[in-house]
């Protein structure tokens, strides 16, 4: 098995991407990989909209952990990817959020009320 992981690695760095892949869905399939839909709501955090500022097209949010980014809970400000996700809340809501640096900004990418 570790030779395997080497040579796995080795070729990942020297181009060749298909060996790795392959290597990861073995691993998945060893350890009980988690479904795409579990991945997926494992990045969102939870949150409580403290406030909107849709002339900037920013969102102050209380969130829990950002696991994502290896972030502690605090209160910040993040950018709204679309100006609509602005609209979708209002100060008081709780919610499920998804963020990612977009051109170096924290970035709210996805958003949904929670439930």
């Amino acid at each position: 098995m570790k030779k395997a992981l080497i040579t796995t690695a080795l070729l990942a760095v020297l181009g060749g991407g298909a060996p790795l892949a392959f290597a990861q869905a073995d691993h998945d399939a060893h350890h009980g990989g988690a479904s795409a839909p579990a991945e997926a709501n494992a990045k969102l955090a939870e949150g409580t909209v403290k406030k909107i500022d849709k002339s900037a097209g920013k969102l102050t949010i209380a969130h829990g952990p950002l696991e994502s980014l290896g972030m502690p809970a605090m209160t910040m400000v993040f950018r709204a990817a679309e100006p609509g996700m602005l609209d979708q809340v209002k100060a008081g809501d709780k919610i499920r959020f998804a963020v990612e640096k977009v051109g170096g900004a924290l970035t709210v990418t996805s958003l949904e009320a929670a439930q």
